[in-house]
């Protein structure tokens, strides 16, 4: 599928990975709707950096965790730009959850905003998907999806659901849309990581390195521009991290 003109929705792409990801296709003449929740300030970062490049992106704000808000979103992106034709499922909170620590208040928030937002971002545009014949849904999963962390068990569990979901919608949309899923391993690891959390996390990969975003973004534009004959499948850029 060729980017340019392209409409395509990212969301939680106003920071981090989703940030780079944003910047990524916004520079290959993509038309791109960037949605964030409570990071506006980033977010208006953000499109004054892209739009002073000559370049577009539309912003949309939306609280994920209502599903009305969903179907705004993604009715405000086949409004404006006629059809969309790609969903990137970004939008994701990662916090410490240690075992007997875990509260039901922190188990719904990480499930309602990795798990079942994506699942309904990708059920209402896959619909729109199928109807235009075509359409592309890459979900970032994570490799802790694979290999639980101990202390972050829940948003494991969240990972390990997106894995599952990006299968099963592949086999649901097929032939007309196709869904991939990527995982990240240690790229930007977390703020609250003290030295000895940092060099373990980059000890257990192959490349023995942090990740960068750039690596993530690039995989993005692979799975739209590389080849339209991938679904279902799962990337791991993770510098090794799920097979060591």
């Amino acid at each position: 599928m060729e980017l340019k003109d392209k409409n395509i929705l990212i969301t939680g792409g106003a920071i981090r990975i989703g940030r780079a990801i944003t910047t990524s296709l916004a520079r290959g003449n993509a038309h791109v709707f960037c949605h964030y929740n409570s990071s506006e300030e980033a977010a208006l970062e953000l499109q004054s950096e892209i739009e002073r490049a000559g370049l577009k992106l539309d912003l949309i704000q939306a609280d994920l965790r209502k599903l009305d808000n969903i179907e705004r979103m993604i009715d405000t992106v086949v409004q404006k730009g006629g059809s969309i034709d790609i969903l990137v499922n970004n939008a994701a909170v990662f916090f410490r959850t240690p075992l007997g620590t875990v509260t039901e208040e922190e188990w719904d928030t990480l499930f309602d905003i990795n798990l079942k937002n994506p699942f309904f971002c990708a059920q209402y545009a896959g619909t729109f998907m199928r109807q235009q014949g075509y359409g592309k849904i890459i979900n970032i999963g994570d490799t802790s999806g694979i290999i639980p962390w101990p202390g972050f068990i829940p948003y494991g569990l969240t990972k390990s659901g997106i894995i599952a979901m990006t299968k099963g919608l592949a086999r649901t949309l097929a032939p007309e849309v196709q869904v991939n899923c990527i995982n990240p391993g240690p790229v930007l690891l977390p703020e609250e990581y003290n030295s000895d959390e940092r060099a373990r996390a980059l000890a257990a990969t192959l490349l023995k390195r942090e990740g960068n975003p750039h690596d993530v973004a690039a995989t993005v534009r692979f799975l739209i521009e590389g080849s339209d004959y991938i679904t279902g499948s799962i990337i791991n850029v993770d510098g090794g991290r799920s097979i060591a």
